[in-house]
């Protein structure tokens, strides 16, 4: 325990050497308005008998408070959501890659053609009637429960995203909402990024093509798959990619800071959107 000598505003002020919570909260929360000889004030105080002990107890005490916020970190919402994203990736890829493998072996066995999701699924719900085509079969069959896997584990982001980031996931829709967050690292650094950032997140290829003179500026990243951008003009398509990018930004903030859903953003997006594509009408 401490003495009437402690330093208030030491970290260590108050605790007990046995209090792991406390001495977390303290390395985390607690500040002092100048720097001091700390380890002399432990031991004068009689907090601990000499510097080697204090370093032993700030060190552990530290880490603890590190890898706390490590697993707050991860189990925070916005971190599930790019886990599942980054999952459901996996899924559909790993589903494609072995469908197509699926589709070359199933060719050699049946005799008939085929590719994709839906010819693995007809290969498997046939019998396996020797060895070779039973694992063709199994195969098969680990295919459509990926892509199953794929589909629910979109439907989870589809449900989450709005709690996450309600704003962001109605404006780009929720798939692309945990996308641009995934993208980004978090919500956090999301909505700490420039408009300009998130215009061409997804598209860091082409910008360090760019960069290094070949290749030029590009319009947009992964918001080309938002129909306000796709479905524009080429000529547009600038434009629309830099009105998106300005509102989903905005959207990215408020849903960090507040999280209060704040339709009139959308509505603003609507009005500029309109205003853009009528210039190709006029053309």
């Amino acid at each position: 325990m401490t003495d009437a000598s402690t330093p208030e505003d030491a970290w260590f002020a108050g605790l007990d050497r046995g209090d792991a919570d406390a001495a977390r909260t303290a390395i985390r929360e607690g500040s002092a308005p100048e720097t001091r000889e700390w380890p002399s004030d432990a031991v004068e105080a009689g907090v601990v008998a000499d510097t080697g002990e204090y370093y032993d107890w700030l060190r552990s005490s530290t880490i603890d408070a590190a890898r706390t916020v490590a697993d707050e970190h991860e189990r925070a919402d916005d971190q599930q959501l790019i886990h599942l994203l980054r999952a459901m990736d996996d899924c559909e890829r790993t589903a494609n890659e072995l469908a197509e493998r699926v589709a070359e072996w199933g060719g050699s066995r049946f005799g008939e053609s085929g590719s994709g999701i839906e010819f693995a699924a007809e290969i498997a719900d046939r019998d396996a009637d020797d060895p070779a085509t039973e694992r063709l079969v199994g195969l098969a069959t680990e295919v459509v429960d990926i892509d199953r896997e794929a589909r629910e584990i979109r439907e989870t982001i589809e449900r989450l995203a709005p709690d996450v980031a309600p704003n962001l996931a109605a404006m780009a829709g929720p798939v692309l909402a945990a996308r641009l967050v995934s993208l980004a690292g978090g919500l956090k650094p999301l909505a700490r990024s420039t408009s300009g950032t998130v215009q061409v997140l997804g598209a860091e290829d082409a910008l360090f093509a760019h960069l290094t003179g070949n290749a030029p500026s590009p319009k947009h990243g992964i918001i080309y798959t938002h129909e306000y951008v796709r479905g524009t003009h080429p000529d547009h398509r600038g434009s629309a990619a830099r009105a998106l990018a300005g509102k989903l930004t905005l959207a990215a903030r408020v849903d960090h800071y507040s999280g209060e859903r704040k339709p009139e953003l959308q509505a603003e997006l609507d009005e500029r959107i309109a205003t853009i594509r009528a210039r190709g009408d006029d053309e």
